[in-house]
């Protein structure tokens, strides 16, 4: 042979030994394959890891986790002569089982998928034994929500199968077609911390599909991590009692910890039980609720938008003395000639327009605040006013969102130069064309949370921690809210406050009065298309405050009645721990606001 053959015979040679050591790297050194290679009586499973409980700030449960059963059919394993067996073991329809029998051959024909799911404990009882006799047939266990209360639906959220949006957004590719995630509220917020993380086991099943143990002693399982429990913020006796007083009304209840952010008590009327939305009856009866025209899905504290009415006089108050548009002890004369009024005519200082609320003092007082005298023309002289009034709102966490930590969270609006040259054109606006801002009307919306949190204000004297849930993540993780300066002086806070205090004592909020608790409040009938809304902000004790809140009843007429009412017992509640009027308990409950 010449060197030619030798050579052609080497390369046939090293290529047959490149093929052999490639044939063995596959068979028997690859343990990936090795697994594929032994598919036929082994399967691979997921383990769901258990979702992370909520407490209340208490201890209370209100979140916990329930076992439900999915039935996984790997359709070329299933024997059709028992398909009625698994009609009559499961109530179905002969065609509500060819459908669902299509649906597993259309996924995959040789590969497990849901044949039935969320069976409940119940039944899953009652047809356990029987299952293990059918071929091609499995039980999934899966983890699914339960909720310890009927309250706090639009909170704390609801938990459902993920869609395909969100499935295609996964860029940590965590999440798997069928996988359950938090759809909104705080279980959508802190879906990241409660999920907890994944396992996987590897099963060997006989031919009957019944498990048999673990594949090569479970070497490749990975063992599930529970999520991390949350402590939220939520006092769930002060909530509940809330929800109470709000029953068969339309509005919001939103109650603040000053000295720290903290959420105490949180209503959007009307609510909806959050058990509904979890299990199989989850479709019929998220549309039952969606379609209820009260509209219990939208989340009234953040999401609904009001004038602030009377209570925004405070924050015009502040304003004006920090640019010295006025000080504490000046006296501004009121013959109500200027806007309508309720308030008798006569002298007025900051308390006192406060306590009765003078519209015409504080349409003054904002005259001053937008017509500086900065500029010759009044048309600018206005725009120049504006700018540096919106400005100081937004301090107050107006027209901004807070930062909540909850989905869905708006920012109202604080007009500015550009909203009045839309309506009227540049330069053709000026103080007369929006004034009604100055009693907090006109373009001016504010959403409760922010209400309440300029009662957190006002009780801080000049700083709010933002407002927040959760107080605890996991076992140590302690949440610290940031804490947000004004920049308003602190002595300014004082002659507002005691407006405040003798609106309780001798003011349109006299219902709210209790003589051993000093509240600090201040009302709102909010001007509206059909019957006026009933508002009130305050904060109680005046010293060392407990609580900031905010109440909004929808058609309930004056601020002084409905809104007044329900915010002074949820305060009473909150710092004696009992209601002692129950008199007012019941004008509360009976709804008869309007006279």
């Amino acid at each position: 042979m010449n060197e030619r053959g030798l050579a052609i015979r080497g390369i046939i040679i090293l290529i047959i030994l490149i093929l052999v050591v490639r044939l063995f790297s596959i068979q028997v050194g690859n343990e990936e394959y090795k697994l594929a290679a032994q598919n036929n009586i082994m399967q691979k499973r997921i383990e769901y890891p258990y979702r992370g409980l909520i407490h209340d700030r208490n201890g209370e449960l209100i979140a916990y986790n329930a076992p439900i059963y999915n039935l996984i059919m790997v359709p070329r394993d299933f024997d059709k002569k028992d398909s009625l067996k698994v009609i009559q073991m499961l109530g179905l329809e002969e065609g509500e089982f060819k459908s669902q029998y299509e649906k597993c051959v259309d996924f995959s024909y040789s590969k497990p998928s849901p044949f039935e799911e969320e069976i409940p404990p119940e039944q899953f009882a009652q047809i356990q034994d029987e299952l293990s006799s059918i071929k091609g047939l499995s039980i999934e266990t899966r983890i699914n929500r339960a909720y310890a209360i009927q309250t706090l639906g639009n909170t704390l959220g609801y938990v459902g199968e993920i869609s395909a949006a969100r499935l295609a957004a996964d860029t940590a590719d965590y999440y798997r077609g069928g996988d359950y995630i938090g759809i909104s509220g705080l279980e959508r917020e802190y879906e990241h911390v409660l999920r907890g993380k994944r396992g996987v086991s590897y099963k060997m099943v006989n031919v009957r599909g019944i498990v048999e143990g673990d594949f090569s002693e479970g070497q490749f399982d990975t063992i599930p991590e529970p999520g991390q429990d949350l402590e939220i913020t939520i006092d769930l006796e002060l909530q509940q009692y809330a929800e109470y007083l709000m029953a068969g009304k339309v509005g919001s209840v939103v109650a603040i910890e000053p000295s720290s952010g903290e959420i105490l008590a949180f209503v959007s009327s009307p609510n909806y039980d959050p058990s509904l939305l979890t299990g199989r009856d989850f479709s019929k009866n998220f549309v039952s609720i969606k379609q209820d025209s009260l509209n219990p899905l939208f989340n009234r504290p953040v999401q609904a938008m009001y004038p602030p009415g009377s209570m925004f006089k405070t924050v015009q108050s502040l304003i004006a003395l920090q640019e010295k548009a006025t000080y504490p002890k000046e006296q501004i004369y009121s013959d109500n000639t200027l806007i309508g009024d309720l308030a008798p005519t006569g002298y007025y200082d900051i308390p006192k327009a406060i306590q009765f609320s003078s519209n015409n003092y504080f349409y003054k007082v904002f005259r001053r605040l937008i017509q500086r005298g900065e500029h010759e023309s009044a048309f600018i002289d206005s725009r120049i006013g504006l700018e540096s009034w919106g400005e100081y709102v937004k301090k107050f966490g107006l027209g901004v969102r807070l930062g909540l930590d909850l989905p869905g969270e708006v920012s109202g609006s604080v007009p500015n130069i550009d909203v009045y040259d839309r309506i009227y054109g540049r330069n053709r606006w000026k103080f007369s064309n929006i004034y009604s801002l100055s009693i907090g009307q006109g373009e001016l919306l504010v959403t409760p949370i922010q209400m309440a949190n300029l009662g957190a204000i006002l009780a801080n004297r000049g700083y709010y921690y933002t407002p927040h849930f959760i107080k605890k993540i996991g076992a140590d993780s302690l949440v610290v809210a940031e804490r947000n300066e004004l920049g308003i002086e602190a002595q300014h806070y004082e002659p507002v406050i005691t407006g405040m205090e003798r609106v309780i004592q001798a003011g349109s909020g006299i219902r709210a009065f209790i003589s051993d608790i000093a509240i600090c409040g201040k009302t709102s009938t909010v001007q509206n298309a059909g019957e006026d809304h009933s508002g009130f902000m305050g904060f109680a004790p005046k010293e060392n405050p407990q609580i900031a809140i905010a109440v909004y009843v929808e058609n309930a007429g004056q601020g002084g009645r409905a809104a007044a009412g329900t915010a002074s017992l949820l305060i009473e509640k909150h710092v004696r721990g009992e209601i002692t009027r129950p008199w007012l308990e019941d004008f509360i409950l009976k709804g008869e606001f309007i006279f």
